[in-house]
């Protein structure tokens, strides 16, 4: 996964300064400033996955730096009305390529029709917006996502020889495509079960924007409702660990298997200590590098290379995509995740989870 990027600098000198937002933006003040290649790319918040600012924001940043090009990456923090906003300040700052991850498709509409009116190319980054104008997606094989999720747990069911378990499921947020496209992966491998038998279907939730306060008190009404609850399919590690908080309480972490996604330190730790079954691990530099390389050739006036497309049910369109391949990880390969260098060592393993990284092989 972790291969340099090789890519043309521009040739007119930067003159760079870091923002407050821990972006790199350069003085443009002569015509042919503005015709240099610069790129903003919002992210959403910080809230609903460590993964943006710790991972995507770093990433991001290292290829562009690489490649000499000028670029402003701001976090909307989760707030509607100032990720449009920083999107309007980035157009009027004069950016030819705009990359960004909607908080909701009509927010992320609005904002790629203005940059498309502008002149500015558009890439839909990690989540696709539902009738949107974004030229391209960079993302992962996210209806893969949620099959690995789904085939994981069963896997971790039957490891356990549990007979007949009633499923939770704690979905995504209801307004971000990709949660859809979670489920749809792993509702094909549990719907079988549920007909057959062998599993019970149990609480079935969305959690409104990836909220892991939410996701907590929503998970606690579930086992009230249900308590003979035996697995949880959480969309990611953060809602994963939000039930796996409220199992603890209950002293039943370990013994109800705990789905997750994002390789976050947390999710690791967890499934380390026994709590989490497993997670799926995006690499998000192979992610990252591929919008920065397409966004840099878009810059240049270049044609992106893609290797996929997908569909836009609501824009009844097909958009040229990059899709890149997910990864399960389970107790016996954590190491592979610190050994791609997406978490350190010295992240990882720290506290009690310093003994449990001896144990997995990690040193």
């Amino acid at each position: 996964m972790r291969k340099g990027l090789l890519l043309t600098a521009a040739s007119v000198a930067l003159v760079s300064s870091l923002t407050a937002c821990g972006s790199s933006s350069s003085t443009t003040g002569s015509g042919s400033d503005a015709k240099k290649p610069k790129i903003g790319v919002i992210l959403p918040d910080s809230k609903s996955s460590a993964r943006w600012e710790t991972a995507d924001r770093k990433y991001l940043s290292e290829a562009f730096k690489a490649a000499g090009v000028d670029y402003d990456i701001q976090n909307a923090q989760g707030d509607k009305q100032q990720f449009q906003t920083i999107a309007d300040q980035m157009i009027t700052g004069g950016v030819n390529v705009l990359v960004i991850v909607n908080l909701d498709s009509g927010t992320g509409k609005a904002v790629l029709d203005k940059a498309k009116a502008q002149g500015v190319a558009t890439i839909d980054y990690d989540r696709l917006t539902l009738g949107g104008s974004a030229q391209y997606y960079v993302s992962f094989d996210n209806t893969q996502v949620g099959k690995l999720q789904g085939e994981g747990l069963s896997k971790c069911l039957s490891d356990m020889k549990a007979k007949k378990p009633v499923i939770a499921t704690l979905n995504g947020s209801p307004t971000d495509n990709n949660a859809t496209l979670f489920a749809k992966g792993y509702n094909g491998v549990l719907d079988p079960k549920y007909k057959s038998g062998e599993y019970v279907k149990g609480p079935d939730q969305s959690v409104p924007d990836w909220d892991n306060a939410q996701a907590g008190t929503i998970f606690e009404q579930m086992l009230t409702s249900q308590p003979k609850i035996g697995g949880v399919l959480a969309a990611n590690d953060g809602l994963g660990n939000a039930a796996i908080a409220v199992l603890r309480k209950q002293n039943r972490n370990g013994e109800v298997p705990v789905t997750g996604q994002d390789a976050t330190v947390q999710g690791l730790q967890n499934i380390l200590a026994g709590d989490q079954c497993m997670t799926v691990y995006k690499a998000v530099k192979k992610e990252a590098d591929a919008t920065a390389k397409l966004a840099i050739s878009l810059a240049q006036g270049k044609k992106g290379e893609t290797n996929a497309t997908v569909e836009d049910p609501e824009g009844k369109r097909k958009v040229a995509a990059v899709l890149e391949t997910p990864v399960a990880i389970y107790k016996d390969n954590v190491k592979d995740v610190v050994d791609d260098g997406f978490v350190t060592k010295e992240e990882l393993c720290t506290g009690k989870s310093a003994a449990l990284c001896a144990e997995a092989g990690i040193k």
